[in-house]
């Protein structure tokens, strides 16, 4: 999953609601100066004020700026220099001058709950200097959300692969913040989103994805308010490809699971799916997680002391409870189980080695799969998986979907 957006992961970030405030040299007070020559004073001199009109989007002394959109922009002049600090430090951040030296931004977003400065200085066409300053702090944590969000910008997915925001806080103004996140798809599909609870919004189509389609997911949550007082603070766009459709059925009857793709079976291979005291859910999941190696402990999912393994190969995960599809290489080999039953805690097991090496099942199973792709499980004695147990919500109707949507 995507962590909130503080280094390249997935989580963008965004603000309160935009203050605006135009700091120009004939009407901005505090420490804002110009050098105009008005030592002549009455009219000669207003007519040797600079035209140049100096906006800093942070107004001074404002205590809710945006981590985003914060920047400094002029009219009827260019910029000839802007300079932020971190208050207090000193501490010096970088920015982008426009070719036309009409605006400035911060390289990266700026920090929650901190405060900066800014000073500017502009000319107009006559070379009057205008300059503008202001102190301001960020939006804090407190009264603001960020969302989690799922795939991440750039990656290829496979065609189950909804996109699914997790936000830190409360949401109580669904329609407002739902309103504001857009999920398009290059192949026409209508997009829906459905809420799971009040901290989690799923977005898909009503089929899988179209094969080789590109999805644009547009976050315009800067200053959107999402419950009393607290506001967002992500404003990105984010594209991922979908990549080849792959759906991998496990019959449990038979133990055994076709792997098809783009409509021909790969191959059938056999499995052991959850025993009769530990069944596995039916249903369809969608891989959430893929690990070379992992460690699988049963204590972590509810259960006793039945099983500590370190290094579980080839472990790609279904369900936020604790169901993979994985390797398996510590079963009786004069009795292996795979085709035959089902021997497992609830996960789907193909026979492996230890150390995640050799030509095996498991590992051409993996390396075959991407995160998205979609396994459905069938004719287990177990129950249908819930829909927001993992990235599953193709497991309700379109009706029970789109139900689920705020707008």
């Amino acid at each position: 999953m995507t962590t909130p957006d503080i280094a390249a992961r997935r989580v963008l970030g965004a603000c309160a609601a935009l203050m605006v405030g135009a700091l120009a040299l004939t009407a901005c007070g505090g420490n804002a100066s110009a050098n105009s020559d008005d030592s002549k004073g009455g009219q000669d001199s207003a007519a040797r004020t600079s035209t140049a009109k100096i906006v800093i989007s942070a107004k001074d002394g404002s205590t809710g700026a945006s981590i985003n959109t914060t920047g400094v922009q002029v009219s009827d002049g260019r910029l000839t220099g802007v300079k932020m600090t971190v208050a207090g430090s000193g501490q010096a951040v970088d920015g982008t001058l426009s070719a036309d030296g009409s605006t400035w931004k911060p390289k990266e977003r700026l920090e929650r709950g901190t405060k900066y400065e800014i000073s500017a200085t502009a000319k107009d066409s006559k070379g009057l200097t205008a300059a503008a300053n202001s102190i301001f702090t960020t939006v804090n944590s407190s009264n603001s959300y960020i969302g989690t969000y799922t795939p991440d910008n750039g990656t290829t997915v496979g065609v189950g692969m909804p996109v699914s925001f997790n936000f830190d806080k409360v949401i109580s103004d669904k329609k407002a913040v739902q309103s504001h996140i857009t999920v398009t798809s290059s192949s026409g599909q209508q997009v829906v989103g459905h809420w799971f609870g009040s901290q989690r919004l799923d977005f898909r189509p009503q089929e899988y994805w179209k094969a080789g389609s590109k999805v644009t997911m547009k976050i315009d949550l800067d200053g959107v308010e999402g419950a009393n007082g607290v506001y967002g603070v992500q404003k990105k766009t984010v594209t991922f490809t979908v990549g080849r459709s792959q759906v991998s059925t496990v019959d449990a009857n038979t133990q055994t699971m076709t792997v098809v793709r783009d409509g021909k079976t790969l191959r059938s291979v056999p499995v052991s799916t959850g025993s009769p005291e530990h069944t596995t859910y039916n249903g369809q999941m969608v891989i959430s997680e893929k690990f070379t190696q992992t460690r699988m402990n049963s204590q972590t999912v509810g259960l006793g002391g039945e099983y500590d393994i370190p290094d579980v190969p080839h472990a790609m995960r279904l369900t936020q409870s604790g169901t993979f599809i994985h390797g398996n290489y510590w079963y009786n080999k004069g009795n292996p189980p795979f085709g035959r039953e089902g021997t497992s805690h609830g996960c789907v097991g193909l026979a492996d080695v230890q150390g995640a090496q050799g030509d095996t099942t498991a590992k051409w199973f993996y390396d075959n799969s991407l995160v998205g792709d979609v396994v459905i499980v069938k004719n287990s004695p177990d129950r249908t998986v819930q829909p927001d147990n993992g990235l599953n919500g193709w497991n309700l109707s379109w009706s029970e979907w789109t139900a689920g949507s705020a707008v």
